[in-house]
């Protein structure tokens, strides 16, 4: 089933300097964002992963944006049948619109909300051109480079978001780890699929709830030394995780939040 109803189908950096961006992100994740502006009355340029795929999108945050309480940071689109009938539900559960249903022309129609306890995100209900390849089957995918591998929730409280999206976008429980004080970090499964696409826990030290999504690369070591001599700040990392692979939390010089997440070259 294309786009299945739940499930991560595109992702977005918005930020307050898109060619400083492009530079960071190419050099560090090896993805690609157009240095030159496109053609029409909005500049949205494409993300390109080192296949050639594209898994997202990025557009430069205007003034007016910023003044409005916009920042720098990456955001996915949740795939719902009517987005219309969805933003109604959300509000109705607790959750905030901070732009209405709207029509993408050749995309499908979007809504920006704020879960209840303020993590953004978008909602979509696709509707691509005739011929074009399912949105799901190039975005998230955990294991090519270049694409999102992860999807993690940091909320206020992990029981309460959880509630929220099995109720609104049909999230199932999928294993859960205890943290100690930290509490449960809940992975959940999403849109059909047979085992987690992300996971979701309590972190009272975020300054706000935040989405954070963790991007493929092939040395992770590598990729943390080149995002330093960029201009990143390291949050957290390398740790190891389930599986042997590696994470690291960052944000970039604009202040977007990120993650990597690959293997330890040895020697």
């Amino acid at each position: 089933m294309a786009n299945p109803p739940g499930s991560f189908i595109w992702y977005e950096l918005l930020t307050t300097d898109i060619a400083a961006a492009a530079d960071f992100y190419e050099a560090v994740v090896g993805i690609k964002i157009p240095r030159e502006a496109t053609p029409g009355p909005m500049d949205y340029r494409m993300i390109e992963t080192p296949g050639g795929l594209h898994v997202g999108g990025a557009m430069q945050l205007t003034k007016e944006m910023q003044e409005g309480g916009a920042f720098s940071g990456w955001f996915g689109y949740i795939s719902v049948p009517d987005v219309d009938a969805a933003a109604a539900s959300v509000t109705a559960a607790g959750a905030t619109v901070h732009m209405p249903p709207t029509d993408i022309p050749n995309a499908g129609r979007i809504a920006m909300i704020s879960d209840p306890q303020g993590a953004p995100l978008y909602i979509m209900t696709p509707a691509p051109p005739p011929g074009a390849e399912d949105m799901d089957s190039l975005c998230y995918d955990p294991e090519k480079h270049g694409h999102v591998a992860w999807n993690e929730l940091h909320a206020r409280d992990q029981a309460a978001a959880f509630d929220f999206y099995a109720s609104q976008l049909g999230w199932e429980k999928s294993d859960a780890m205890d943290m100690g004080p930290m509490g449960i970090y809940q992975m959940f499964k999403a849109g059909g699929t047979d085992r987690a696409i992300g996971g979701m826990m309590t972190s009272p030290d975020m300054p706000h709830p935040v989405w954070l999504y963790y991007l493929n690369v092939p040395d992770i070591d590598a990729a943390l030394e080149s995002a330093k001599a960029n201009g990143g700040t390291l949050l957290y990392g390398p740790g190891e995780i389930p599986g042997g692979q590696y994470i690291v939390q960052a944000t970039d010089p604009q202040g977007a939040m990120f993650a990597i997440v690959g293997p330890r070259k040895e020697g």
